[in-house]
């Protein structure tokens, strides 16, 4: 059973990322009720089994949140969720629509894939080095 005190959102974010980074640091801004929770999946001390089994690896891979309910989004769902929160959902509300939401879906894929290296990043494998259990 969930607490009082859960949020409604705990976002999973790359704190090595800059421009995860500014996202987080914008969300947070906006974020008055504080009704979105914010975890450093790149950080030592995150533990998946706290965050729905969600390893390293998957994570790095795209972005993912556990709703209050313990449901968990991932890609544009997550951004419509957190800015619905923050009282601008108006701005994601167009990926929601039938013709403009499977582009929006290509080009979160895309960003995704290629993340860490447009952000100068180490590729997964060099990350996961010594955090990720073997496949």
């Amino acid at each position: 059973m969930l607490s009082s005190n859960q949020p409604d959102l705990t976002m999973l974010f790359d704190g090595g990322c800059p421009l995860c980074m500014r996202e987080v640091r914008f969300l947070q801004s906006r974020d008055r009720d504080q009704r979105i929770a914010f975890v450093n999946i790149d950080s030592p001390d995150y533990t998946p089994s706290t965050y729905a089994n969600i390893s390293y690896r998957v994570a790095m891979g795209r972005i993912h949140a556990l709703t209050a309910n313990g449901e968990v989004l991932r890609d544009m769902a997550v951004f419509r969720e957190a800015y619905l929160l923050i009282g601008l959902g108006w701005l994601y509300a167009p990926t929601r629509w039938p013709l403009i939401k499977p582009l929006a879906d290509i080009i979160y894929a895309f960003w995704a894939s290629r993340r860490l290296q447009w952000t100068g990043r180490d590729n997964i494998d060099t990350l996961c080095k010594d955090r990720c259990v073997p496949l």
